[in-house]
């Protein structure tokens, strides 16, 4: 974990100089083109993950903080999207829409699709923070619980977590946070992103958030250092991988706790399921593949070859075709899912991190975390049509489907919204 460095004050500059380059440029070359390959690039594998990269803690302020007090909701949560675009979303521009600043150090930030949007800010704020369709905060959720409450053997006492990523369940009505790490009594051996797989690291837990009370009101143990999770769509199980126990956690979700530990290799991350519940592609970023899951009986049934450092895995809204950050070498790839088969790749920026969709599956949305930037590329062909700067590390990001809007988590403390109509 990183001790504090102070926060880079960029938020005003971002908003004062955000530049959109043309469609097609190069990020590293402003104005260059940045044509597609199908070749694949020579595969060395990468572990270097964001917790730990020099420079990331955030510190001080940065933009202009909500008005909203911390855990006191608004009268009213705007959830009703704006007029969306009826165009494409390849023939859409993207363009700076509102900087969130104030006490946040967003380690990742996905969209309800039902009008709220939750940041995660990790162990340098330990809250999660929640906003409306007005980029309004409606609460900041701390990551502080007593364990013995939620039946567990522990002795009563404040834990605090750290949270990395969420995802909602299928009906939309609970939020499922993984935490990098527990601090508290018991709690001496915590893992890092430089471990390796053994025991010895410190188990954590995902909190169950209930969105109607934005409240934590269940706690399950995982892995360690459990990073990425997702929900199945018919909302049986919840899955998150632990990135220092290589492995992926199986959680009955009515149940509420571990069903199974599938061990996968080093360091695992994204997950991407298929919309029928039967299979979870899970990205190893130790290594240069995905691992295929069968959620029937849960056993492996093989991996798929993708590249250096395989970090973000996202599906096609048609279920063929994945996309796949690959951090080892910069690029996003596209895979037939059936096949297995790498059907392109481009280079979007340096250390290619998380990657979404949009509402009509035409466009990607990569955030480049060296590079600073996020870029729109088109599925069909993979043409970048768009490189936007953004601040130092961007490094989550969501797109909220009825309000056609892009949010992008900049590590070292804000979150843009940018308009795609």
């Amino acid at each position: 974990m990183l001790a504090r460095t102070p926060r880079f004050a960029f938020v005003v500059a971002v908003v004062a100089t955000l530049l959109v380059t043309a469609c097609g440029a190069n990020p590293r070359t402003p104005g260059g083109a940045a044509a597609p390959t199908t070749t694949t690039t020579s595969a060395t594998s990468s572990t270097a993950e964001d917790d730990t990269t020099s420079g990331a803690a955030p510190g001080g302020t940065s933009g202009a903080a909500s008005t909203t007090a911390a855990g006191q909701p608004p009268t009213s949560i705007v959830t009703s999207a704006p007029a969306a675009s009826g165009k494409p979303s390849p023939e859409r521009t993207l363009a700076l829409l509102k900087s969130i600043g104030g006490a946040i150090s967003p380690k990742s930030v996905v969209a309800s699709q039902h009008g709220l949007v939750f940041a995660q800010n990790m162990m340098y704020q330990h809250t999660m923070t929640v906003y409306d369709r007005s980029h309004t905060l409606v609460k900041t959720i701390p990551d502080s619980v007593d364990l013995s409450t939620f039946g567990l053997a522990k002795p009563s006492a404040t834990y605090r977590g750290a949270p990395v990523e969420a995802a909602f369940s299928a009906d939309g009505s609970k939020v499922y946070v993984s935490n990098y790490q527990m601090y508290g009594p018991g709690y001496v051996n915590p893992g890092s992103d430089n471990c390796g797989g053994s025991s010895k690291w410190d188990t954590s837990f995902v909190y169950r958030v209930d969105v109607a009370t934005l409240a934590i009101d269940q706690v399950i143990s995982v892995g360690a250092v459990p990073k990425y999770v997702a929900t199945t769509p018919d909302g049986r199980y919840v899955l998150v991988t632990n990135w220092c126990s290589y492995d992926l956690s199986v959680i009955d979700a009515a149940a509420g706790k571990e069903v199974k530990r599938i061990p996968l290799g080093p360091y695992p991350r994204g997950i991407a399921v298929s919309h029928d519940s039967s299979t979870a592609f899970v990205a190893v970023m130790g290594t240069t593949h995905l691992t295929r899951v069968n959620l029937g009986d849960l056993s492996i049934t093989g991996t798929i070859a993708a590249g250096s450092g395989p970090r973000h895995v996202v599906l096609s809204p048609d279920g063929s075709t994945l996309y796949v950050t690959l951090n080892g070498e910069g690029t996003v790839a596209k895979i037939d899912a059936a096949s297995g088969r790498v059907l392109g790749k481009v280079r979007t920026g340096q250390a290619t991190r998380s990657l979404t969709i949009s509402d009509d599956g035409l466009s990607l949305y990569v955030v480049n975390y060296d590079s600073n930037t996020v870029s729109k590329v088109r599925a069909a062909d993979l043409k970048v049509l768009q490189n936007v700067k953004t601040g130092t590390h961007p490094i989550g990001i969501t797109y909220d489907n009825a309000a056609q809007q892009l949010w992008v988590a900049i590590y070292t403390g804000a979150l843009l919204v940018f308009d795609d109509k």
